[in-house]
């Protein structure tokens, strides 16, 4: 080799080692806090009837909740976060599809569903687009752990609704006590009936954990759907021996509840950090409503109202969005946001368009709650549940009860709803009717009346 070959040479492999460098560091940049990875993971945990006021990052002072207190800590809490209804079913058919659900005509749970007519006839519309739907069309493996509450038929089941894999129970309620022997169980995975040995809520937190470990190695999409704390108030013995000093039994029964929750979900997250995989896992926490403080003892404190009102202690809940290195952690953001927006922000960050054949009401959070849209995500709130209905816009509320009455708030200064404003500020209430009967002149005939079995509404 010659001198000139030999200057040539070390130029190629200067000149190779400058780009391999270059490379390098835009890869690593990419990888910088700020950066969107590619096809996070996207895990979405929804608690039942759980109290606003219990949980250790909402105040709560007489149930540890550590996990979901680290959760709260490593996330953006948004403080002013609100489901679209104030019982079970229609909020879930509202945050899979994120639209109003009563769009579509799913307004309210369906009764006790023992007629057959009624078992057949109830569900979330086959016309809707489901999250799973979404994100399964861009290559994520989907699951569903938990309650579903979103149709007994064959063609509502979770595997028919865009879910690889399911496990749980398909009604509203459901011991968390093991089926005695010759008991059908109602508990199904991928539509089999199964055996069930263990309390509940652990098995949920095993299932949802083990989902995470199957497919750590490919984009999933987890729906995690806990029936706790919703009643019937079955306990674990160990558990309600740890809340001995809780006088009032019912608020004993909640606590030893709430405790095996936080222990199932944490048990999720573990499995997120043992599959190193939590750095790349969007995570969102609710409740699918407010607690129903009669029946469970649970606490919506500071709030008004409970389950099934609209009533801020009825649809105003606890939501967290965890995202290392892309939402902050340890924030809280207070413009009003609404559980629809878990379908907009899941898609965008799995790189999934929208639907355009049809209303999408959710947005998506992320460039909100990470400081990129200072402007508000939403110039109205709306909730109709029957004769009951709402609007939110900026701090105030107008809200007509199953009476009647209608109230106007301004809930930057009043969350606990006690001082009315309807006669002191009788223009902001005319403008929130009128922008209120615009949404309402755009909604469906429910499909099926409130609480009657599932016959369809006159």
């Amino acid at each position: 080799m010659n001198a000139r070959q030999v200057v040539q040479t070390r130029s190629y492999q200067v000149t190779t080692i400058w780009a391999l460098g270059f490379v390098t560091s835009v890869l690593l940049t990419s990888n910088a806090v700020g950066a969107e990875p590619a096809h996070p993971n996207i895990l979405v945990i929804v608690a039942d009837d759980l109290g606003y006021g219990d949980l250790g990052f909402q105040g709560g002072t007489d149930i540890p909740t550590p996990h979901l207190d680290r959760l709260a800590k490593e996330s953006t809490r948004c403080t002013n976060g609100y489901v679209s209804c104030p019982v079970c079913s229609p909020t879930r058919a509202g945050l899979l599809t994120g639209r109003y659900q009563q769009r579509f005509g799913h307004e309210f749970n369906p009764g006790q569903q023992q007629e057959e007519e009624a078992q057949n006839n109830f569900g979330l519309p086959t016309t809707e687009i489901t999250l799973a739907n979404q994100l399964k069309q861009s290559g994520y493996k989907t699951g569903q752990v938990g309650k579903w509450h979103l149709g007994f038929s064959e063609r509502f089941l979770p595997n028919q609704r865009g879910f690889d894999e399911s496990f749980g129970f398909l009604g509203g309620a459901h011991t968390y006590l093991p089926a005695k022997e010759g008991k059908k169980s109602g508990i199904f995975r991928d539509g089999n009936e199964v055996h069930e040995e263990e309390y509940l809520t652990d098995a949920f937190g095993r299932e949802g954990a083990a989902f995470i470990e199957r497919n750590a190695k490919s984009p999933f999409f987890l729906l995690l759907t806990f029936n706790a704390v919703h009643g019937p108030l079955d306990t674990k013995p160990d558990k309600l021996e740890r809340f001995k000093q809780i006088a009032d039994n019912k608020r004993r029964s909640y606590a030893a509840m709430l405790s095996s929750l936080d222990d199932a979900v944490g048990r999720v997250l573990a499995q997120l950090d043992k599959s190193s995989i939590a750095q790349n896992t969007l995570v969102f926490f609710i409740s699918d409503n407010g607690g129903p403080t009669n029946g469970n003892g649970s606490l919506n404190t500071p709030l008004n109202g409970v389950k099934a009102t609209i009533w801020e202690g009825g649809i105003r809940v606890p939501f967290v969005v965890r995202w290392p290195g892309q939402v902050p952690a340890d924030k809280t953001y207070d413009q009003p946001v609404i559980a629809l927006d878990i379908f907009a922000s899941a898609s965008a960050a799995a790189g999934a368009e929208l639907p355009k054949d049809r209303v999408i009401d959710g947005v998506n959070l992320l460039p909100h709650l990470k400081g990129e849209n200072t402007g508000v995500p939403h110039e109205a709130l709306f909730w109709r549940f029957g004769e009951q209905q709402a609007i939110r816009k900026g701090s105030y509320k107008l809200l007509k009860l199953r009476n009647g009455e209608e109230h106007l708030f301004d809930l930057s200064q009043d969350i606990g709803e006690q001082h009315d404003l309807l006669t002191a500020r009788s223009n902001i209430a005319a403008q929130l009717k009128s922008e209120f009967a615009n949404w309402n002149s755009e909604l469906a005939t429910p499909l099926w009346a409130q609480g009657n079995g599932g016959k369809k509404a006159k």
